[in-house]
């Protein structure tokens, strides 16, 4: 026959174990049960003052409200991702990571940790991206201007800046208020 050790409170160690542990947070179920104490062993002689219930009252409306907007932003953001990681698909990327995973994204995995998506056999994830380009549209920038040339070489337009015209900017249907 087996006998269970005791603790130092008498109970038996299985016992302990089976304790409820204390919430970490207050959440309204708290708050709830609090204002129901304080409300069930107030002095009736002196009753708790109703503007502060009501007042305590809005702030636990005010904490509901807040962590159903947190939790629908939380929403939001999870379908923003997905749809942005969606939209990568064929497309060709590259990665921060070390060394660079380049090339077509051919799937896109959902994670506890966020989108990943599959270049070749690799997987990266959505927040490693940092470029992103049609695959179709491999052209070369265009290039740009030379301003290194001397003045004399340069055309009129590309020496000297265009001025904007005043007169020719305003509206016809203005009247004429400039003095003659």
């Amino acid at each position: 026959m087996t006998i269970s050790p005791l603790d130092a409170s008498g109970g038996t160690a299985a016992a302990a174990a089976r304790q409820r542990v204390p919430k970490q947070t207050m959440d309204s179920e708290v708050f709830l049960h609090l204002l129901v104490t304080q409300l069930a062993n107030q002095d009736p002689s002196a009753p708790m003052d109703t503007n502060q219930m009501i007042s305590q009252t809005v702030q636990l409306a005010s904490m509901e409200r807040l962590n159903t907007l947190t939790a629908a932003q939380q929403t939001s953001l999870e379908v923003q991702q997905r749809t942005a990681a969606s939209s990568f698909m064929g497309q060709h990327v590259t990665s921060a990571d070390q060394p660079p995973v380049e090339g077509i994204v051919t799937a896109v995995t959902f994670t506890a940790n966020g989108p990943v998506l599959s270049v070749g056999e690799k997987q990266i994830a959505l927040t490693t991206v940092i470029a992103v380009r049609d695959p179709q549209k491999t052209e070369a920038p265009a290039a740009a201007p030379d301003n290194d040339l001397p003045e004399n070489t340069r055309s009129p337009e590309e020496a000297a800046p265009a001025k904007p015209n005043a007169a020719a900017s305003l509206p016809n249907s203005l009247p004429n208020v400039l003095p003659s």
